[in-house]
């Protein structure tokens, strides 16, 4: 045997994790314990207010840390109270629809400024994303004004269509950069099969492009779910609001119902938990598409 061949056999041995047994390299120590304090400094505020929902008013700050009884009666308190499933059907309709239809436009505008060719192109997509550079709070005054006009004032449908054309540039700008990692060469041979640009769109990019819509659905639901300003703005009739800004109103002027308000708020994050759960698995590979490259 060579010298050559006799290195590569012993960089073989120690490099391979067949060599060891099939097992991976632990991680250092300082890695666990950086990512436990982490976990723990995250994990608190959730901790707290769960155990908080559960404890009587009168020993919120007066008692352990862990309550010594535990009461569900804020929960009933908070569901008659604010007419919670009412306010949270709302707030569940309006993220859903918001979320199917800015899925939707950005698919596909995505997928127009990322493989089609057009005058005006490049123009069209940076006044696009020139429109996240503008606060919501600049913004609202002139859509106040613009809904009032067209009659959308104080409707959800209003609200509605500001969170869809609030979300879409930044969708756009996700979908667009999926869209560009997918090969050209497998729209090359569907047109050469005689498949349509929309066939090509719909059969061969989006089936592919599946992590980047489970993370527009998680970015755009979390962010129409936990939206306040233009809730708060464009809805003036109680009845009509989204839970949040009813939530909201739990916070007294001189004192508020802690036990009450948490209670609230745990139920309220249930359906984001809900959906991260759903997708978290094409979430993560969307955050680390392209990182790897052979």
């Amino acid at each position: 045997m060579s010298a050559a061949a006799t290195r590569e056999a012993r960089v073989g041995r120690r490099g391979t994790p067949e060599s060891t047994g099939g097992r991976r390299r632990r991680p250092p120590l300082w890695t666990g314990f950086v990512l436990s304090v982490l976990a723990i400094l995250v994990g608190f505020p959730f901790l707290w207010l769960v155990l908080t929902s559960l404890r009587t008013r009168n020993s919120v700050f007066s008692g352990t840390f862990f309550p010594e009884s535990i009461t569900f009666d804020a929960y009933g308190a908070v569901w008659e109270a604010t007419n919670f499933p009412s306010h949270f059907l709302t707030s569940l309709v309006l993220s859903v629809l918001t979320v199917v239809f800015v899925v939707a436009l950005a698919s596909l505008s995505g997928y127009a400024f990322a493989r089609l060719r057009f005058p005006g192109r490049n123009v069209i997509y940076l006044v696009l994303l020139s429109t996240l550079m503008m606060p919501a709070t600049a913004l609202i005054l002139p859509l106040y004004l613009q809904l009032r006009d067209i009659g959308l004032l104080d409707t959800r449908e209003g609200l509605l269509l500001l969170y869809v054309s609030g979300g879409v540039p930044f969708a756009m700008f996700l979908m667009r950069a999926f869209f560009s990692t997918v090969p050209i060469e497998l729209a090359q041979a569907a047109r050469i099969d005689g498949a349509s640009e929309f066939q090509i769109f719909w059969r061969i990019y989006l089936p592919l492009t599946k992590p980047g819509i489970a993370t527009v659905v998680i970015f755009q639901f979390l962010s129409t779910w936990n939206e306040f300003l233009y809730a708060n703005t464009v809805l003036q009739s109680p009845e009509r609001l989204p839970l949040q800004p009813v939530l909201f109103t739990l916070i007294g002027q001189y004192q508020t119902d802690w036990p009450m308000l948490t209670a609230g708020l745990v139920l309220s994050i249930v359906p984001v938990v809900l959906v991260y759960v759903r997708m978290q698995k094409q979430f993560v590979a969307g955050m680390t598409m392209g990182a790897v490259k052979e």
